[in-house]
């Protein structure tokens, strides 16, 4: 029965031979990761130059069996350099055998259960992996390892470069961060759309020194803009900033100010003026003339030139030139000398202007007025007349009434007439005219006709009686002549 149950597990010895190699794995790593526990130190810390570290160690025996012989801390600065620099044994005592850290190293406790040390004075050299080893019985060795890591704040500078205008891009302004670790980042802002470059370099000690520069072609314009670089790491508690005004230099650039075009015979104090914009500063500014040496008149004072009376001898034209350190400009104007003076117009004020639309606007409203007056005057003369005029009254005659009116007169009526005066009553009814009647040819008002209105003579007394017919009549209401 056995061989009939090999026959159908022929791979079962070695399965079982597998399983107890995974369970002696198991138990290897077990022990080991045990072993790694009895040596208890800090997995990393950070410290900065000039100062001082404390690196604990920490032997931990839960049975009692180990039999500790010393310590020993090995500095690995690189991979595959190990160097002693501090060793402890209950009776040989303490020992510094690397003179780099012999007057810099101390043991905090004269104890291998805690054999803790202190660097002083660090250096950015002392970062690396500190080891602190214990040679023990039966177990041999037992170790625990501290990685140091060195930070140093980095230095950091901006200027600017001092550059002339052109037509190719060139260094602007600079910034650095020196001597940092871990390595600083530098980011730039700015409008006057430039660009810029970065570049690294290592110390021997471990440090990072980044520059950056910022680059763009230069005009005037871009002169006292500005430029704001940003450096950002690791031991700095915020961002690092620095603006940089940048330093463009141009040759001048001239103008002529002050000719109003009203240089009249005998004027005083006419004054030109004569303005650039350069960088640097302008060292000379020199007034010429094309005519020959400035006249008598003339009076300079740096960039102003007087005249103390306007005569023909500054119908001339004058000639400014400005110099500085990249070049010389000049610029001229022509002065025209006019026998009299110029009314001088003043620019409108905005108060002149108001009042000028104001004074517009009251005039259109007059002539509105006026316009509306006469076609309201027009219309009522194509109207029917409201106030007739007396009839045409024959010279000399008395004082008979035409027209017996119809009702009795009022009580302002009843004053008596003095002589010459003339009493006259309408009919109670509308008068008819033969205004509209162009082909009847009769006179108006029904009364003789005449060719010519000169020939009518008031005074003649042989002159034919009028004839007017009742009803016929326009006479106007009853009034007083």
């Amino acid at each position: 029965m056995a061989r009939d149950y090999a026959a159908l597990c022929p791979d079962r010895g070695a399965a079982l031979r597998g399983a107890a190699g995974l369970a002696a794995l198991l138990l290897l790593l077990t022990a080991q990761g045990a072993v790694a526990q009895k040596v208890r130190v800090e997995e990393e810390l950070e410290a900065y130059p000039t100062e001082s570290v404390d690196l604990r160690c920490e032997f931990i025996d839960g049975g009692g069996k180990t039999k500790l012989t010393q310590v020993s801390w090995i500095w690995e600065p690189i991979d595959g350099q190990r160097d002693n620099i501090a060793v402890y044994h209950p009776l040989y005592g303490q020992s510094f055998p690397n003179l780099e850290f012999k007057e810099r190293v101390a043991f905090l406790h004269n104890s291998l259960q805690n054999p803790s040390i202190r660097i002083s004075e660090l250096k950015m050299s002392d970062a690396g992996r500190y080891t602190c080893e214990y040679a023990t019985y039966p177990t041999g060795n037992e170790q625990g390892t501290t990685t140091l890591i060195m930070l140093a704040k980095p230095k950091n500078a901006a200027r600017v470069v001092t550059v002339q205008a052109g037509s190719k891009s060139v260094v602007v302004a600079q910034c650095e961060a020196v001597e940092g670790k871990p390595a600083a980042s530098i980011k730039w802002l700015g409008s006057v759309g430039g660009n810029h470059s970065i570049s690294s370099s290592s110390g021997p000690d471990g440090t990072v020194t980044v520059r950056s520069e910022y680059r763009l072609v230069p005009t005037p314009a871009d002169n006292g803009r500005e430029v704001t670089c940003l450096v950002d790491q690791r031991t700095q508690d915020q961002t690092w900033v620095y603006p940089v005004k940048l330093s463009v230099e141009y040759p001048p650039s001239v103008s002529i100010e002050g000719y109003d075009h009203n240089w009249y015979m005998g004027r005083s104090d006419a004054v030109l003026l004569c303005l650039s914009n350069a960088n640097p500063a302008p060292t000379t500014v020199t007034w010429t003339s094309l005519s020959g040496p400035l006249p008598d008149s003339v009076e300079v004072d740096g960039n102003k030139l007087t005249v103390r009376k306007v005569d023909d001898a500054v119908n001339t034209t004058f000639v400014c030139e400005v110099k500085n350190k990249l070049g010389a400009t000049k610029n001229q104007i022509t002065t025209v000398v006019i026998d009299e003076q110029r009314p001088v117009e003043d620019a409108p004020s905005t108060g002149a202007v108001i009042g000028g639309i104001l004074g517009a606007l009251a005039v259109i409203g007059t002539i509105v007025g006026v316009i509306m007056y006469i076609r309201k005057h027009q219309d009522e003369d194509d109207g029917p007349p409201k106030h007739k005029p007396p009839p045409p009254v024959k010279a000399g005659s008395s004082t008979e009434m035409l027209n017996k009116p119809s009702e009795p007169p009022s009580a302002t009526e009843t004053v008596p007439l003095s002589p010459g005066e003339v009493y006259y009553e309408t009919s109670g009814k509308e008068p008819v005219t033969n205004l509209d009647d162009e082909g009847s040819g009769g006179a108006l008002n029904g009364g003789a006709k005449y060719d010519n209105m000169n020939d009518f003579d008031p005074t003649n007394h042989d002159a034919a009686p009028v004839n007017i017919a009742r009803g016929e009549s326009f006479v106007s209401p009853a009034m007083y002549v």
